[in-house]
């Protein structure tokens, strides 16, 4: 298996955030592999309030694991 995620740290919270969400996308693609099967459900939680919700939820875990990581993006003196 290749190494993607060679670190949690990032230069800003923007790029936190940017990594939070790329940490949700990959776990979808691993979850489901087949881009097919991906693609065909798309269009169904796309309308779903409910998924929607849950996928920003899953973001914001992710986020605050990449903010710890971070430790909150404090400058170290």
């Amino acid at each position: 298996m290749t190494t993607w995620l060679p670190t949690l740290r990032t230069a800003t919270p923007q790029e936190g955030y940017e990594l939070a969400v790329k940490l949700s996308r990959v776990a979808i693609k691993m979850t489901q592999p087949d881009a097919e099967v991906r693609e065909k459900l798309r269009p169904v939680y796309a309308e779903d309030a409910d998924a929607l919700i849950a996928s920003s939820q899953i973001v914001a875990t992710h986020f605050a694991t990449v903010a710890a990581a971070n430790d909150y993006w404090k400058a170290t003196t």
